[in-house]
């Protein structure tokens, strides 16, 4: 296992037991038929060409790779060990030279949703709170995925009469200086664009969030969990369900380039009630009517 971040499968949430059941379910158990050999870069992402290189010279059978630059450490590292990935955009960053015909070493599942998917999550937090008009979002425009996102959901923006305006975060250091930037612009509401930093510092970006009043929607529901007010995006427990399928079909002889990289199918909304109380939101229940999950 190959992860940029700290966070890799032993502390996925919800997606840790669904990865494990499944992998049960294919006849696959950790400690007896399996053993993984987990390197993380903890956000230094020029530790990641030496971690993959560890995991070569362990001639392990396959790489999981979570997350774009960690695939794209692993690809440069072999191009004969199986890969397979949980990143966003395979194709614009060069994981793959297809979504339907992978080709090469690497397949796996897509985490990147439509383009659309900020701005369902702009329109929820309008409808959820009608009176915001400036929302600031954490980002990092230097990552194409994100830049492609924002790009696409100027146009809802614009329509929901919603001054934008992105954060630039590219480091963990760079979190309380974003933070001024959004008080200092006076934001009245926060959301994020899809980035694992966010995700493992999500306790600060909600502390900050409660401390300063303002509704946010998220694409993780973890942050929901932490304190958030709401989260629209991809059930993560979902794709690491689906992950295990892609491991075993290789484990027993499958080639990569033969399996299509797969994209997410299954969404949730997930609200807290709790958070909508403190910052005296009432949801509306045409809002409340959507929610997969309620938090009270």
């Amino acid at each position: 296992m190959l992860s940029s971040g700290s966070s890799i499968p032993e502390d996925i949430g919800q997606g840790r037991q669904a990865f494990l059941e499944q992998l049960s379910d294919l006849g696959w158990v950790v400690g007896q038929n399996l053993t993984f050999e987990r390197r993380s870069a903890d956000q230094r992402l020029d530790r990641l060409p030496g971690l993959a290189a560890e995991l070569v010279q362990l001639n392990v059978s396959m790489i999981l790779a979570f997350g774009n630059q960690a695939a794209l450490a692993a690809k440069r590292a072999t191009a004969t060990i199986p890969i397979v990935m949980l990143a966003g955009d395979p194709v614009g960053s060069g994981l793959v030279a297809s979504l339907a015909r992978p080709g090469g070493n690497i397949t796996g599942l897509t985490i990147e949703a439509s383009l659309e998917i900020l701005s369902k999550r702009l329109e929820l937090l309008k409808e959820a709170s009608p009176k915001i008009s400036r929302v600031g979002i954490l980002t990092n425009r230097s990552n194409r995925p994100e830049a492609r996102v924002l790009d696409a959901t100027a146009p809802t923006a614009q329509a929901l009469r919603l001054t934008f305006l992105p954060v630039d975060v590219r480091s963990p250091s760079d979190l309380d200086s974003a933070f001024a930037v959004l008080i200092r612009e006076r934001v009245d509401a926060l959301t994020a664009t899809e980035n694992p930093l966010h995700g493992e510092h999500r306790g600060s970006i909600v502390s900050f969030a409660a401390g300063n009043r303002l509704p946010t929607v998220f694409g993780d529901r973890a942050f929901v969990d932490a304190g958030g007010l709401m989260s629209y995006g991809i059930s993560f427990a979902d794709l690491f369900r689906r992950l295990p399928t892609y491991m075993d079909k290789i484990l027993r002889g499958a080639k990569p380039a033969d399996l299509p990289v797969e994209q997410p199918t299954k969404f949730e909304l997930v609200i807290n009630l709790k958070t909508a109380k403190a910052l005296g939101l009432a949801i509306p229940p045409s809002v409340l009517s959507r929610a997969d999950q309620v938090i009270e």
